[in-house]
């Protein structure tokens, strides 16, 4: 997962200005259709690498596995699936990830076409259709530029899901802080990920371990984070952990999670 650096005297500013509000516990009027459906309060992310989680009890965990890799590219959507190989138990819950990257370079960037919108949309529901997928997952970390495509995306993709399926994303930590943009999206959970941050990894870590929780509700449902970089604050037990690692997982790396 590749996380944009923002400017960290601006993240600082945010910080400073935000903290009284804070702790104020804004009412998320969206759903969460990971508590309606049951999913484990653990979810382990299976990036792309073979990885064996037969091991893993399904009562305790899930796994949100990167289905499919989708590049936007002039009005064209490149695509591609997964890989390598998977094992779970029959019993395991599965999120389908996809990530979306864009094309930067010149002459090739996204057009954000609705064409190009509805193509990715056709991919991303395609996923469901693979063996125990209960849960979409988008991957995007979308640029101020990319935001509105991304937004109607996110819309549209909620309108043609299954009602009882959960939508979650995954988001830059920054953007859960003091950028608003998250608000409103019709999305179950919007993942915090707080690790690989960048320039942004001293401030918000600090304002985590001074108790200050993220401003935006749909960052308050779940935590993002990877073994290799701990954490010092206090997890609400009440959210769902999605667990990154940069190695295959093996049954010694779940045990802090039993």
């Amino acid at each position: 997962m590749n996380c944009k650096e923002k400017s960290s005297k601006f993240l600082l500013a945010v910080l400073v200005t935000g903290l009284a509000c804070s702790s104020c516990q804004t009412t998320v009027s969206t759903r969460n259709r990971t508590v309606e459906n049951n999913f484990p309060k653990v979810i382990l992310w299976a990036w792309e690498r073979s990885e064996d989680l037969e091991f893993l009890n399904p009562q305790r965990f899930g796994v949100a596995f990167l289905a499919q890799t989708l590049t936007l590219q002039g009005d064209d959507v490149v695509y591609r699936p997964r890989q390598q190989p998977l094992k779970v138990s029959p019993l395991t819950k599965l999120i389908a990830v996809t990530r979306v990257e864009s094309q930067k370079t010149t002459g090739n960037r996204a057009s954000q076409s609705p064409r190009q919108r509805a193509e990715v949309i056709s991919h991303v529901l395609r996923t469901l259709e693979l063996k125990n997928v209960s849960a979409i997952q988008i991957d995007f970390d979308a640029v101020s530029s990319e935001r509105g495509f991304y937004r109607l995306l996110l819309q549209d993709l909620r309108k043609q899901l299954p009602d009882n399926v959960a939508l979650s994303m995954t988001a830059l930590a920054s953007f859960c802080v003091g950028d608003r943009w998250l608000a409103d999206l019709p999305v179950d959970e919007a993942v915090p990920m707080i690790f690989r941050m960048g320039a942004d990894n001293n401030p918000i870590r600090t304002l985590l371990a001074n108790g200050n929780d993220f401003r935006e509700p749909l960052c308050r449902r779940s935590y993002g984070i990877a073994i290799d970089e701990p954490l010092k604050m206090e997890f609400d037990p009440s959210r769902r952990l999605y667990v990154f690692n940069s190695r295959p997982w093996t049954e010694n790396d779940v045990l802090p999670f039993e």
